[in-house]
């Protein structure tokens, strides 16, 4: 009897299996760097406007209601640059979308420096979010569909880990041209035009980026090309056989399945709620060294915020990445919640310590820490693993999407909160919100450490409907 043909799923896994399995190589470091630079002018870009929002401000005489808009406009952006392009390179491939955002980063950054007023850089400033919002799924999708099981929590989370240079090299920056005596009228305007240096680097680095072969095999159906490039990147003799199919690329799925859905919530919802903690506080960083000490000058504030950023934050990232394929992620964004709803409470309940500038500043810095080394981290990784291949783009970019609105409605409003809640208050906000994203982890998301990545997004619930023998035990 003849041997029946292997199925699209079965030839799916031969031909992945090298390449879950290949130990890490240049390769892989090249691909982390060239996403992860990305991620240094995404943080530059962000979150250097709260020092220049404290320039422009006599400048350009602007109201609360301005710094509020400012503030926030990129993130909004941001919102719809993640949804674009997450279901552009889930249409059109990784390889054909990649890059196009770090022009946006690019020639945002420039026109940005070169507004004449504030209408301007507002629309200037979106376009730096559009890029901004695209580059997330973008990036951590490509690291993820290249990384191997056993260090891809690793990987993808060394690439967003880059975000915590970028949070130190922005007030790096501002501290040293206000040292240097220039204007704040040049200032402001080399701050943001800065950050195209980056982004420019970014587009060269990204064109030569090769498609990823979970994209040709499940999206494509080009078994062929998917086993040279596994070849190629393993130094093994690939040759494919069996008919694969491509999978279906409808993102109805992410809302008709149940399994699908429920994730999607937990991946989309926790980001949010820990984006309105973390950037509400980082955009506003100023606004927060101003109100625990409000005869400091400018210099002294924005030199705080880096050596909290270089003590605190920039540490919690690598130490999530070493140890995340380890403890788990889930393990992580749990904990990280809890420490943050800790901390905040601690900020909120205990009487006077937001007059006290050493004791807020260690718990404020503690909080730092465990935002990176937590859910900071952890809601960027879940998402590049947890959804199948042909809507990984578009669960990404939601979940992206959710996480920036969050971010932008907290940069929003949080000038008002400090003004009407006080520091205290605005505290004990953010420790409710962070206890929303302790519950919702453990209700919504599953473990994903050790898993193949069909495995962790559970790609074979979509080949049942369109291959059947796949399913058959």
């Amino acid at each position: 009897m003849d041997k029946p043909p292997p199925s699209s799923s079965s030839t799916r896994d031969q031909i992945l299996k090298p390449l879950e399995d290949a130990g890490l190589s240049g390769f892989h470091w090249r691909t982390w760097f060239t996403a992860g630079m990305g991620f240094f002018t995404d943080a530059y870009d962000l979150f250097i406007i709260g020092v220049v929002t404290t320039l422009l401000t006599p400048i350009w005489h602007l109201t609360t209601l301005d710094l509020m808009i400012l503030n926030s406009t990129a993130l909004f952006a941001a919102v719809l640059g993640a949804l674009i392009f997450g279901r552009l390179m889930d249409r059109l491939g990784r390889k054909t979308v990649y890059g196009i955002e770090a022009m946006l980063l690019t020639g945002g950054a420039i026109l940005s420096a070169f507004a004449p007023n504030l209408w301007l850089l507002l629309v200037f400033r979106f376009i730096v979010g559009v890029g901004v919002g695209g580059d997330y799924p973008m990036s951590g999708i490509i690291m993820s569909e290249f990384s191997n099981r056993k260090r891809r929590g690793f990987m993808v989370n060394a690439v967003f880990a880059m975000q915590g240079f970028g949070l130190l090299v922005g007030p790096a920056v501002a501290a040293v041209l206000l040292a240097g005596g220039m204007p704040d009228a040049i200032a402001w305007r080399l701050m943001l035009g800065l950050g195209a240096i980056p982004a420019g680097v970014v587009i060269w680095l990204r064109r030569g980026i090769a498609e990823t072969p979970h994209f040709m095999l499940g999206a494509q159906g080009d078994a062929a090309g998917a086993a040279k490039v596994v070849g190629g990147l393993t130094h093994t003799s690939m040759a494919s056989e069996g008919e694969v199919k491509p999978l279906s690329k409808s993102g109805r799925i992410l809302f008709t399945n149940r399994r699908f859905l429920l994730t999607l919530i937990g991946t989309a919802f926790s980001w949010m709620f820990l984006d309105m903690a973390f950037y509400g506080n980082s955009v506003s960083s100023s606004l927060v060294m101003k109100s625990l000490s409000p005869h400091g000058t400018l210099l002294n504030h924005t030199v705080t915020s880096m050596l909290i950023f270089l003590v605190a934050a920039v540490p919690g990232y690598w130490v999530s990445a070493l140890t995340i394929d380890r403890l788990g992620r889930k393990f992580i964004q749990v904990m990280g919640f809890s420490v943050m709803a800790v901390a905040y409470g601690v900020l909120w309940l205990v009487p006077g310590i937001a007059h006290e500038t050493t004791e807020f500043l260690l718990v404020y810095a503690i909080s730092y820490f465990f935002i990176e080394f937590g859910p900071n981290s952890t809601t960027f990784v879940f998402p590049s693993e947890v959804f199948p291949v042909t809507v990984r783009g578009l669960g990404f970019g939601i979940s992206a999407s959710a996480g920036k609105f969050g971010a932008a409605i907290a940069a929003f409003l949080f000038p008002v909160l400090l003004i009407q809640l006080k520091l205290s208050g605005t505290m004990g906000l953010l420790a409710g919100i962070s206890l929303l994203g302790v519950l919702l982890t453990l209700l919504a998301l599953r473990e994903s450490k050790g898993l193949t990545l069909r495995e962790a997004s559970q790609e074979a619930l979509l080949e049942v409907p369109t291959d059947p023998k796949s399913s058959r035990g």
